[in-house]
């Protein structure tokens, strides 16, 4: 064992903590880490070179290893060791056994009736906590079992203390008042201080890493400016960046930091609340990103509530887990504010502590016997590949009777294989719930029935498509489609469908989805606009097409996605999928949209489907596949297919496809069509002026010469090609232009490029990470100038903070990423791990930054974590001459080529095969191959 150096040698647990972080640091390095260098008070981000997927392992083999359970604030503060053990050192528990019997649940007491006479959301708290004032309300979840407890009295004398403050600063009644605050027992006393206060609540998303407050907090001036907002709640950090946002927010009068909320000894003068009032405003995106706060009053809340719980029979007996975010509406009302309700208790932990260690909400379930918990479905689906049989053993999910799961689309797969999987866990799949609802219906809107189980609908193709009627077929039809039931309306709501001139229709047509009901939203807070779309008459569009049958919900797609041919009605996402199985064409990266023949005015069937392939045989092939793929699920062949290069299918930042974009570009005749002519054309008249003159005197000039002359090519390129990226509507252009404007810098340059290995690139359109090594600033150059094909850059998101590098970058669909914020961090992973799995090869420098000093730094674990998670091969890099052309700190460049040597891939799978290797191995073993291929070609000596 290592001995490390600090002050009391005698500290065991210092000496264990620091053996802990030199195991993990050696093993990120892939070497002897120097135990001397490792200190209490080592950064780790600077001294140790641990990035956040690093951070999140070591925090974990740190409660292993002392058997504790470290507060969730720990995953974003920790800076050094020295935290860590300010940390250890106040918590003096044992971790908390996986056994029920052994766990300390609160004292519940007698059953208890619901607050069915109240009518504001204060009057329920106070009928509660005239009661049964010290019944527990809220566990805040720990895995020691030590988590804080809040009975109605003290959720109730928190609220008050925060009410007063918010008066002192003169919060004028019903004013929106704007809540940033992480899970924990500030979040509930500001929810309701505001409402004892007379303002509506403005749940935002809270902020992680301090040192990341400001941007974190100007992504939100769009919503605090649209709510005006005159009061912000926020962790003590903030306090800072006020100015800032009251520059940005002119409304925004005070920013008060929960230390503040805790210190007043004033008292509050409590409004009368109505049931009419607005509860708060729950804000959500559309598709423009434009922020929409739904308006949510005390009336829509409770029948909401009151509602769901009639359907599943929830009472003070029941008991809900819930790691769902506080500022989501399935979180906050379906969670929280219906077990505030109902006197169930109300154990929560945070979206990190979940995505850290999703056996985490399992496991809470088993220990407090969860009756009831939500999750949309990638919830469930990351449980079933994150965790593995050892995560579970002794688990119990028998008292989990619904588990419900909405919020996003749910996937038939994902019930059929959680239910499946967990099954050996005591969990009933009758208990398996997909649900329904929206924000503008107050969350809830339809649920199956209770211990029914999971209802899939399998109807005639044919039919469905000419006609869409939903006509049943037997369960062994081989081409049946397949839709899950969502259930019935909950009680006092109603559901319809109907035709486009708002005529209802008949049970299994497929229509428009309306609703209306006592939970039902009257608009969205100061958008007369938006408000007009959402209502047809009494019935509010949900923009979803569905059909009925025996009264249950069926989900089909999306209004502005359905194909009209031949008259039949076309769903993209199957055909999608299926010729995204074709040989040649990459998987996820195909749109199915209509568009109107200006000639016959009839609607045509198009096919968009990205190849790396250019060959004629090749493509003739893929043609007579999607032709025969089309006829078989539609009945009706393509009236156009078009293969393009890949990026040519338009997607979201979440990797949807944008089938009305793609359309807009299909209509403009821009798929495939290369900005060649106008940029190049103009750089090229200008270099034929500028190249004669620096002729004539590049004797005299020498290297200084060189160097005004790159800048001056620079300089002419950049304006042309800013512009070009910035405006271009189709992302092949955009590359196109990207790609010629360095490969023309280059040749203008006189720097050769050249490309060894390039055989050694996957060529069947998968995806794949790409690692390079960081030498210079014109590394990305030389690659987006020698690599065939597209690829998307992944970089630090400080590169996005700025519009001059922000949309050039953001145009070719690069990837950002928080190099600083561990739950971000976590985010972007699973984010990137999308890309990927929608086929989109990523290119990583896994060094992080470079230096004047030649040689190879330390690679981080990102890249490889994201590989390993999606199973995709690694390629390694090696780019030299770079770093003597432009070196770091200096703005005089050299003359030199640069050579770019691609290694053979490296697959995880390979890796991992016959062993019992965890993700955390493979990722190691894939950097660790990876550096030593690019160690061998990039010509540097080693300086990890």
């Amino acid at each position: 064992m290592q001995t490390f150096q600090h002050k009391n040698r005698s500290d065991k647990k210092t000496e264990k903590l620091l053996q802990v972080v030199h195991t993990l640091v050696t093993e990120v390095h892939a070497q002897h880490f120097p135990a001397e260098r490792i200190t209490l008070d080592s950064s780790f981000d600077k001294d140790l070179e641990l990035d956040s997927l690093s951070r999140v392992e070591l925090i974990a083999r740190v409660e292993t290893a002392f058997n504790l359970a470290l507060p969730e604030r720990i995953y974003v503060e920790a800076e050094t060791p020295r935290d860590l053990l300010r940390t250890l050192l106040g918590t003096e528990v044992s971790y908390m056994s996986r056994t029920a019997s052994e766990i300390s649940t609160p004292e519940m007491g007698e059953t208890v009736a619901a607050a069915t006479e109240a009518q504001t959301l204060m009057e329920v708290l106070r009928w509660h906590v005239a009661r049964h004032p010290d019944r527990p309300h809220i566990q805040l979840y720990r895995d020691d079992g030590n988590g804080k407890v809040i009975t109605y009295a003290e959720l109730e004398a928190g609220a008050e203390k925060v009410a007063a403050v918010l008066q002192q600063h003169k919060l004028k009644a019903a004013e929106p008042v704007a809540i940033m605050l992480p899970t924990g027992a500030d979040y509930f006393f500001s929810f309701f201080g505001i409402l004892m206060a007379g303002g509506i609540p403005v749940p935002i998303y809270p902020p992680a890493r301090p040192s990341k407050l400001e941007d974190h907090m100007r992504r939100h001036a769009a919503i605090l400016d649209n709510c005006r907002a005159t009061i912000l709640i926020t962790v003590p950090e903030a306090k800072h960046v006020a100015q800032l946002l009251k520059s940005l927010v002119p409304n925004l009068k005070e920013i008060i930091s929960v230390s503040e909320l805790k210190k007043s000894s004033a008292e509050a003068i409590f409004p009368t609340l109505h049931a009419l009032d607005t509860a708060f405003l729950q804000y959500t995106s559309g598709s423009t990103g434009t922020p929409k706060g739904v308006v949510l009053t005390h009336a829509n809340l409770l029948t909401n509530i009151r509602a769901m719980g009639e359907v599943v029979d929830a009472g003070s007996e029941d008991v809900f887990v819930s790691w769902l975010p506080l500022y989501h509406d399935m979180g906050l009302i379906g969670a929280w504010l219906g077990s505030l309700y109902f006197a169930s208790l109300f154990v929560v932990m945070s979206p990190l502590d979940f995505l850290s260690k999703p056996e985490r909400w399992l496991w809470a379930i088993h220990r407090y016997r969860g009756t009831l918990s939500a999750s949309p479905n990638f919830g469930y689906e990351y449980s079933l590949h994150r965790l593995k049989n050892s995560d579970l053993s002794g688990l119990d999910l028998s008292s989990w009777r619904a588990a419900f799961n909405g919020a996003e689309a749910v996937s038939p797969e994902t019930l059929e294989q959680f239910n499946k999987h967990f099954k050996a866990y005591g969990f009933d799949e009758k208990s398996m719930m997909p649900v329904y609802g929206l924000a503008e219906s107050s969350v809830g809107l339809a649920f199956p029935p209770m211990k029914r189980g999971v209802r899939i609908d399998r109807i005639d193709r044919d039919t469905f498509t000419r006609s869409g009627r939903a006509v049943p077929v037997k369960e062994d039809e081989s081409n049946a489609l397949k839709f899950v039931s969502n259930g019935l309306p909950i009680p006092g709501h109603q559901i319809r469908i109907a035709d486009p001139s708002g005529q209802e229709l008949p049970e299994r047509q497929q229509g428009r989805l309306e609703f209306c009901g006592p939970s039902s939203t009257s608009g969205y807070y100061r958008d007369a606009e938006k408000t007009q779309h959402l209502f047809n008459g009494k019935w509010l569009d949900t923009g979803d097409l569905a059909y009925i049958a025996k009264g249950e919900l069926y989900l089909t797609g999306r209004i502005k996605d359905i194909i009209i041919r031949a008259g039949r009605n076309i769903y993209p996402d199957e055909l999608e999928k299926a010729v995204g199985n074709v040989p040649g064409i990459r998987k996820g990266c195909v749109a199915v949209f209509g568009s109107m023949d200006q000639k016959t005015q009839t609607e045509q069937l198009i096919v968009l489907a990205e190849t790396q392939s250019d060959d004629p045989d090749t493509c003739h092939t893929i043609y007579n596949k999607i032709n025969t793929l089309s006829v078989d699920l539609t009945s009706i062949p393509p009236d156009k297919i078009v293969l393009a290069a890949p990026g040519s299918v338009l997607k979201t930042s979440s990797g949807k496809i944008r089938r009305a974009a793609c359309r807009e570009l299909f209509e403009k005749d821009l798929i495939g069509k290369g900005s060649k002519s106008v940029p190049l054309q103009v750089i090229r008249l200008a270099l034929d002026g500028i190249i004669p003159r620096l002729r004539r005197t590049k004797q005299y000039l020498g290297t200084l010469f060189f160097a005004a002359y790159s800048w001056t090519i620079l300089a002419l390129i950049a304006p042309i090609v800013w512009i070009s990226v910035a405006l271009l509507p189709k992302f092949s252009m955009r590359w196109d232009v990207m790609r010629r404007s360095a490969q023309v810098l280059a040749y203008a340059t006189g720097t050769g490029i050249k490309i060894k290995g390039i055989e050694n690139l996957p060529t069947d359109g998968r995806a794949c990470v790409l690692v390079a090594n960081h030498a210079s600033y014109l590394d990305g150059y030389a690659l987006l100038a020698a690599l065939p094909g597209y690829f998307r850059f992944v970089a630090k998101a400080e590169l996005s903070q700025t519009f001059i590098t922000r949309i050039p970058l953001k145009n070719i669909h690069t990837e950002f990423v928080e190099r600083f914020d561990i739950s971000k961090s976590v985010h972007d992973a699973e984010h990137l791990q999308t890309v990927l799995d929608a086929g989109h090869t990523l290119l990583f420098f896994p060094e992080g930054s470079f230096s004047r000093v030649p040689g190879l730094m330390s690679f981080h674990l990102g890249a490889f974590s994201v590989a390993a998670q999606a199973g995709v091969p690694v390629v390694p890099i090696a780019i030299r001459g770079t770093r003597s052309i432009l070196r770091a700190e200096s703005w005089l460049p050299y003359r030199g080529a640069i050579t770019i040597e691609i290694a053979k891939p490296v697959d995880p799978k390979k890796i991992a095969a016959g062993t019992d290797k965890k993700q955390w191995d493979v990722a190691i073993e894939l950097r660790n191959q990876s550096r030593e291929l690019i160690q061998r070609h990039c010509g540097e000596p080693d300086l990890s």
